[in-house]
């Protein structure tokens, strides 16, 4: 059959794409069973503990979610013999669950927890407190009898102050913990120490790191940790006498590839390891690679399904749990033998019908600051094809953060479009992450001109090698993605449309009204304040919105934190002010990040609405 882009029927439907591929959050052995997070969209993104054997740990309502530094993370952990963690989303207080009773809680009202985990008998949390002036954030040993319920003075505080926490871990001795810190006026990719204490003691030591990432003991006196002064996120091994390093610090298998990525929840791990010495680690250079590195540094590769944001969940002789996504497997959870290779899909994982879901080909376009990094996924359906003197429309997406990536990897929600004749460019621009510093870091003071400049060079390149329509190629982001999104369209010419999620439209608002955690994010992508306020409004789409002249769809959850609705609100009105053809949707109970199918649903058929609207074709829902 032959019909127009755009207007092919495909099987992908708004409601199949919300209710497809699980969102994974974390995995554990437990017993005999693996054990792992999962969101729910049907029922509002309650994030639930699942078993291998077939039911449901955590049951509802209860939902295991963190608030702390906003985007949470490590927010459910579980002993080897069966006694779930977790903390509820409603209270932030964390609970201890049995197999024969009802959650408990072990910690008071008030102060938010995450990063849970269980390591040596010991339950270690990071608490954050937003009632205390300054802000409180600590590291935290929880009592696991419930003593502390009613009185955070009986929790022991390992370490406090107004910086920010991530990833404690606890000496297989008991004696020393060890975490990452950084101070409230950086972000963790760009500085971040690496701190051990004595648990008895109480006394501290600052370890020499420019980013550190993730310690993990792998002896009573050796640290294992990533850290980048090389330009690349690289596993570091210490030896310590006390908290005094023995020696210099160990490079262990380098390769030209990230052990890490942004700092931005409390749960991730790049790496495990093993009993025997060995560490499974992930390696990211663009996509991922997953492998295992020996006591004498070398490493081989792991034939493994997920090579997009894989997580390295647990270790259990020589088995490991990976979650994450792929290029040709929808996401999911498998189970690894690093020595037999064998392989297991525990949850999704499903491999991706290539007719309909072809592989990402990833793409190096030449920009004005370098190369810029793309992942293109063609129109695909094997039923219909486009006339022949058509070019296909295209929509460029920008990623949030920006300090993040994408991967090429396969997903129902790209398909959702590319079934429909309508191509995806999913961009990595200048000051993502998955490609080394100086990568990362070119977008340092530079936020509203190399991610637009390479978002915009990006679609240029397509158009001019004749794989999309020029005058139909429209540019969708969310958070900081949406900002790149309103930034292009007033620089105008490359776009004929755009799609915000809940995107940046004013700096010195964002300033104002944004949380902790990224209060000073802006002065590294900008400069500070308040000598760079010109900077500020210059930059701001919100100050040039008479250059936007192109439809515009506008999408924002009305309890968003990180990028408040107000944010959203005034370029809807200055739009309309102006008379420019747009649409502003507002949807309620939802924060940053669409996590209720029928919000999924919505937003994903007002887009392609609204495409077929502004580009001339007529989508079939």
């Amino acid at each position: 059959m032959t019909s127009p882009y755009g207007s092919w029927p495909s099987p992908f439907s708004a409601a199949s794409v919300a209710d497809s591929s699980p969102r994974i959050d974390g995995a554990r052995f437990v017993r005999d069973e693996i054990w792992w997070g999962e969101s729910v969209p049907a029922e509002g993104g309650r994030v639930t503990v699942r078993s291998s054997t077939g039911r449901e740990v955590l049951p509802g309502p209860w939902n295991a979610r963190s608030r702390v530094h906003e985007y949470g993370g490590g927010a459910w952990t579980a002993d080897r013999d069966g006694t779930l963690y977790f903390v509820e989303a409603a209270d932030q207080r964390v609970y201890r669950l049995t197999a024969d009773g009802d959650p408990v809680p072990l910690t008071p009202e008030g102060p938010a927890h995450g990063g849970l985990r269980w390591q040596h008998g010991r339950l270690l949390a990071v608490r954050e407190d937003l009632a205390s002036e300054p802000h409180r954030r600590a590291i935290v040993i929880i009592p696991l009898d419930g003593s502390a319920s009613d009185d955070a003075s009986a929790i022991p505080t390992i370490a406090e102050g107004s910086s920010f926490f991530a990833h404690p871990a606890l000496s297989p001795d008991g004696s020393r913990i060890a975490w990452i810190e950084w101070s409230e006026g950086r972000m963790p990719w760009d500085a971040a120490s690496l701190r051990i204490v004595t648990v008895d003691g109480g006394e501290t030591a600052t370890l020499p790191t420019l980013a550190a990432l993730q310690p993990e003991w792998i002896a009573d006196d050796v640290l294992l940790y990533a850290d980048d002064p090389s330009g690349r996120w690289l596993l570091h091994r210490l030896s310590l006498d006390g908290l005094t390093p023995r020696g210099p610090t160990e490079v262990v298998a380098p390769a030209d590839a990230d052990t890490g990525y942004g700092l931005w929840v409390l749960g991730n791990r790049w790496f495990q390891p093993l009993d025997d010495g060995r560490v499974v680690a992930v390696r990211t250079n663009g996509r991922d690679r997953v492998v295992v590195v020996g006591a004498d540094g070398g490493s081989r590769e792991l034939d493994v399904p997920c090579d997009g944001h894989v997580s390295v969940d647990d270790v259990s002789g020589s088995r490991v749990l990976l979650s994450g996504n792929g290029s040709r497997v929808s996401p999911g959870l498998w189970c690894v033998d690093v020595d037999s290779g064998e392989v297991t899909a525990v949850r999704g994982g499903a491999t991706t019908d290539p007719a309909w879901m072809p592989a990402a080909q990833q793409l190096e376009i030449d920009g004005a600051h370098g190369p810029v990094h793309a992942f293109a996924y063609a129109p695909a359906n094997p039923d219909v094809s486009a006339p022949d003197d058509e070019l296909p429309p295209y929509v460029v997406l920008v990623h949030g953060g920006p300090t993040a990536h994408v991967t090429g990897a396969a997903s129902a929600a790209i398909a959702f479009y590319t079934s429909r004749g309508i191509g995806v460019l999913d961009v990595n621009y200048g000051g993502s992450t998955g490609y080394g510093r100086a990568y990362r870091e070119r977008l340092h003071g530079q936020w509203g001109v190399v991610d637009v400049d390479d978002v915009i060079a990006a679609a240029r390149g397509l158009a001019g090698a004749g794989l999309a329509d020029p005058d139909r190629i429209a540019i969708r982001g969310g958070s900081a993605g949406g900002w790149t999104v309103l930034s292009a369209l007033v620089r105008g010419g490359a776009f004929g449309a755009g799609i915000s999620r809940y995107g940046v439209s004013d700096l010195r608002m964002l300033v104002a009204d944004t949380h902790d955690f990224e209060a000073h994010y802006v002065e590294s992508l900008v400069g500070p304040l308040p000598e760079a306020e010109q900077l500020y409004i210059d930059r701001s789409p919100l100050t040039s919105a008479s250059g936007i002249s192109v439809p515009v769809l506008l999408l924002q959850g009305e309890d968003d934190r990180v990028v408040p609705p107000s944010q959203s609100a005034a370029i809807r009105d200055a739009l309309a002010e102006r008379g420019i053809d747009h649409e502003y949707v507002l949807y309620p109970g939802e924060g940053h990040g669409f996590r209720r199918a029928e919000t999924v649903v919505d937003a994903l058929e007002r887009e392609l609405t609204f495409l077929g609207r502004a580009f001339g074709f007529s989508p079939q829902l």
